[in-house]
């Protein structure tokens, strides 16, 4: 279904600042790029909420009915410990220090990035590239680059020219800075830099001859440098001009100003419609990094091995944790917020279970056909996943007063609603069941409904000691009921 045509999709494009409506290139079909992991350790849940804030976009725009092409890269090569080109290929120096081939590194660490990811519910994107299987094509934009004025080549290593570039274009323009500035603010080069200037950038760095990972150029054995990797793949597979690109807030400079830079001093044209920027995600108010060490591993959280936590969370807690928040606001993790994200989780798919065993009447008290487009209102408000669970919650509201035969709701309406809440939770948010997958138990919740409701009569009745037996022996099986304003739900151990 192309439900694309009767929604309006706006969202935050960080090249204009401005909230936009989202016209892909060509009709129904929209092309994506997100800048993938730097495989040289585990994957830490900071970077793991930048993926899991792309997949949901990804998933909401195949909901929608867009051919979607995402493609995500695998940086095994190229990216230097320090953004101003000095110091160790990150991968080539773990590669030294456990004394084994850098591809072992790659190989072991690109296993786990998808394990990961994987527990995470996150789809697997259209293409996954790699940096050394493209060095052919980046080697070909280099040329392309220097033959038109815009890079010099000094010593086996070419670097962009930005003062050259930034007379014809703007160099800046995605993070509003100013190239004066940056001049300005700069100290002046060491007399051994071989650069022309300090905001000039490596597009191919020489080998020196104890690194590991080179390979052969026009220039002499080097490897690439770090940006133009995704100036490669994303124009090879999407074209010299896309849809979206995104990635975290801390690639936005320079990596993805220098992107641009690159692309249009090949092509001519900027290469990106919209650019897209998910926020970090803090521990202990403080940024997760691997190179602070202020990080927590995901498997640490899933086996409640680090202390922070006072025990294990489940994958599809902690993702709901991370969608309650804006893909472009900061969150900070906690024990106390996990916990409180756990209860509201239970909440969600307990009400999920429940909707099948409602009582159906001839009408509806319950407006499930302008509650649905509010869900897609907010969804189609630049992602906005916390007014979207909002309205997921309003919804379980409504299904405790049905079941406590306070409300009604027709069959069409009952459909609408089982229908809209998978779409919503299962496809767009991609939450699991507690067991993992739709579908933990068919027949179970209408028992214990069943068994609610019998209870309820003999509480109506005065029937003490059968409303407690009820009670116990549920409790007993590991089902836990909960008597509220709302009526009563039930939890399974």
């Amino acid at each position: 279904m192309q439900l694309y045509k009767d929604q309006t999709l706006k969202l935050y494009n960080s090249l204009s600042s401005t909230k936009e409506e989202f016209r892909p290139l060509n009709e129904g079909h929209v092309g994506m790029y997100v800048c993938g992991p730097t495989v040289y350790s585990n994957v830490h849940l900071g970077n793991c909420r930048t993926f899991m804030s792309f997949d949901m976009i990804f998933r909401y725009l195949k909901h929608l009915g867009y051919k979607v092409r995402y493609v995500r890269n695998i940086t095994d090569a190229g990216h230097l410990e320090d953004d101003a080109e000095q110091g160790e290929d990150k991968i080539a120096k773990k590669a030294r220090l456990e004394q084994i081939e850098p591809m072992e590194v790659v190989q072991r660490y690109t296993v786990d990035f998808h394990n990961i990811l994987q527990q995470f519910n996150m789809l697997p994107p259209s293409i996954e590239p790699t940096a050394t299987g493209h060095i052919i094509e980046q080697i070909e934009i280099i040329k392309d680059i220097l033959e038109k004025g815009f890079a010099y080549e000094r010593n086996g290593s070419v670097y962009f020219d930005v003062k050259k570039f930034n007379e014809e274009h703007e160099y800046g323009k995605l993070s509003g800075r100013k190239l004066e500035d940056m001049i300005a603010n700069t100290r002046e080069l060491a007399a051994q830099d071989e650069k022309n200037s300090p905001q000039d950038f490596a597009l191919w760095k020489k080998a020196e001859p104890q690194h590991i990972m080179r390979w052969p150029s026009p220039w002499g054995d080097g490897f690439p440098g770090w940006h133009l990797e995704c100036t490669a793949m994303s124009t090879k597979y999407l074209g010299e001009e896309f849809d979206i690109h995104g990635g975290g807030m801390d690639l936005k400079f320079p990596h993805h100003e220098c992107e641009i830079a690159q692309a249009e001093a090949s092509n001519g044209v900027s290469p990106v419609r919209y650019w897209m920027h998910a926020n970090m995600l803090t521990l202990n108010g403080k940024k997760m990094a691997k190179s602070t060490g202020n990080n927590v591993l995901p498997t640490e959280i899933f086996t409640g091995e680090n202390k922070i936590f006072s025990k294990p969370f489940s994958p599809s807690v902690v993702r709901f944790f991370m969608l309650q928040a804006h893909y472009s606001s900061i969150l900070d993790l906690s024990d106390t917020a996990l916990l409180a994200s756990e209860k509201g989780y239970h909440r969600l798919m307990e009400a999920i279970e429940a909707i099948e065993w409602l009582p159906a009447s001839d009408q509806s008290d319950f407006d499930v056909a302008a509650w649905k487009q509010q869900c897609y209102d907010a969804m189609n408000d630049d992602f906005n996943t916390p007014v979207l669970i909002a309205q997921l919650f309003e919804a379980v509201k409504h299904i405790n007063q049905i079941k406590e035969r306070k409300e009604t709701i027709s069959q069409q309406d009952k459909s609408l609603l089982q229908e809209t809440m998978n779409a919503f939770v299962f496809d767009v948010l991609g939450l699991e069941t507690k067991a993992g997958s739709q579908g933990e138990s068919d027949k179970l919740p209408g028992v214990v409904e069943l068994l609610i409701s019998l209870r309820n009569e003999a509480r109506a009745n005065k029937d003490f000691k059968t409303s407690d037996k009820i009670r116990d022996e549920l409790a007993a099986m590991g089902i836990q009921l909960k008597d509220g304003k709302e009526g009563t739900t039930f939890s399974m151990n």
